[in-house]
């Protein structure tokens, strides 16, 4: 099979829902087009801005890593060891070479050193792992963008990733967090701009990038994500893609442009007041703190 790019090379990877075929260098630029639409159409960011990519050591990150710094982007990383001991350390062992080898800027979050370690705060929060995990994250990944004056933080979230959320968010009418679904989302109420840039391709296309381009990235799953029923969802979506090509671009697309901008409507009729942490700025949930300060709280309230 030829190309359909080129017309000359033999393909390499066939895409059925684009129906298409791509040689190895076709399918790079074809990659890293859907990335330049996504940031284009959504108006993510410019080549002027402060890029704060969240990197995790998997494929994703590292591709988006990867394909912002080729595209000439002024993108810095910030990893967060989650101290879970016999994981972390390899995870932050393929970032780090990955930075080394690209020669761009690391940040490093370590959570023993903050006082929270993901295993010490699941003994504590009666959550799944996680979940907790997830809100830990965004904390920090919004705290280290306002303290070094990023202009917005970008996460390797794929179509994958966004189709199985809003999915579960539909099975639960979770109407807060339906609102706050899209590819990008703007600076407001103490958080930092944050963009998806991943969000137009799927998890298998990020993979032969991450093979074409010889990227060396971590591929063990966390420990304490056993039972998250969000693997079930994805496995869902998967099915379906299978019987009918194209359904979770279909599905996410048709949120954004049908039901978020009524949700939106109704966003901005509520008069939510925000309140912010009374120890970090952040902004609060109860008792005048934060989440993680929440989280922080119990952890001293148990030694």
């Amino acid at each position: 099979m030829k190309c359909t790019r080129c017309r000359k090379n033999q393909a390499e990877i066939e895409l059925i829902r684009h129906n298409a075929a791509f040689c190895r260098d076709c399918f790079v630029d074809f990659f890293h087009l859907q990335v330049q639409k996504a940031i284009k159409q959504w108006k993510m960011f410019s080549k002027d801005d402060n890029i704060l990519i969240a990197v995790s050591g998997g494929k994703d990150s590292l591709s988006l890593w990867n394909v912002l710094v080729e595209l000439g982007y002024n993108v810095s990383a910030l990893f967060i060891d989650l101290g879970i001991d016999g994981f972390s350390e390899k995870a932050f062992a393929k970032v780090e070479a990955f930075s080394n080898k690209i020669g761009s800027k690391l940040i490093v979050v370590d959570l023993k050193k903050e006082g929270i370690p993901i295993p010490k705060v699941i003994k504590s929060v009666r959550r799944h792992p996680c979940s907790v995990c997830g809100q830990i994250k965004r904390y920090y990944f919004n705290m280290v963008a306002i303290k070094n004056d990023f202009d917005v933080l970008v996460t390797g979230h794929n179509l994958d990733d966004e189709a199985s959320r809003l999915f579960a968010n539909v099975l639960h009418w979770k109407s807060e967090y339906l609102q706050d679904q899209a590819p990008l989302l703007p600076s407001e109420n103490g958080l930092k701009k944050k963009a998806k840039p991943f969000f137009r391709v799927t998890e298998q296309e990020i993979a032969a990038y991450a093979f074409f381009k010889d990227i060396d990235y971590f591929v063990n799953e966390c420990p304490l994500s056993k039972g998250a029923i969000f693997s079930f969802y994805k496995k869902e979506l998967n099915r379906l893609e299978c019987e009918s090509h194209g359904i979770k671009i279909e599905f996410y697309q048709g949120f954004l442009k049908e039901i978020r901008p009524l949700l939106q409507n109704a966003k901005k009729d509520r008069n939510d007041k925000i309140t912010f942490c009374e120890r970090c700025g952040y902004p609060a949930t109860k008792n005048g703190l934060c989440s993680v300060c929440n989280i922080k709280e119990k952890i001293n309230l148990k030694k």
